[in-house]
């Protein structure tokens, strides 16, 4: 792992967490080239409606925008989850040319996990890969969200039967 793959892995973290405390699955995103930073993101498809705000897909328009440019060749998107088809897509048309993740996502991981879409041959854009950086503190922040999040419904279920128990 190279140091600034851990540093640029921060930052992304640090989108995530703010994707979390808006009650978004909390996975961030840092598009950079040059050791600067083009565009970030994080997730907002339940906030903005909208299913393909990925934290990729934010951090990719964010550097598009700022480029001028739909083609990110040179550049490198740090992500702290493991991108799914959509995003790998989007990493393809881009041209971003690597990509840093953190954790794996064993049910839609389309890099390593479920799908191995980046290997495909029929695709006309290579896109160099690196998995596992800072993995512990990336899983770690969305075990805790989604832990928070069973609990917060445990809870609601459990007051909800306690007003019926009431009730009677």
């Amino acid at each position: 792992m190279l140091v600034d793959d851990a540093e640029w892995m921060r930052r992304a973290l640090t989108l995530a967490e703010q994707a979390a405390a808006a009650g978004e699955v909390p996975v961030g995103a840092v598009v950079v080239r040059d050791g600067k930073e083009l565009g970030s993101g994080y997730n907002l498809p339940i906030s903005s409606c909208d299913p393909t705000a990925h934290a990729e897909i934010q951090a990719i328009r964010a550097a598009a925008r700022r480029e001028g440019n739909y083609r990110l060749s040179g550049a490198t998107l740090y992500v702290t989850l493991e991108p799914c088809t959509m995003c790998v897509g989007a990493l393809v048309h881009s041209r971003i040319s690597r990509l840093v993740y953190g954790a794996t996502e064993p049910k839609a991981g389309a890099v390593e996990s479920a799908r191995r879409t980046l290997d495909e041959t029929h695709l006309n854009w290579r896109v160099e890969t690196t998995g596992g950086v800072l993995a512990e503190r990336c899983s770690q922040l969305i075990s805790d969200f989604f832990a928070a999040r069973r609990a917060q419904k445990r809870r609601l279920r459990q007051s909800v039967s306690g007003t019926h128990k009431a009730e009677l």
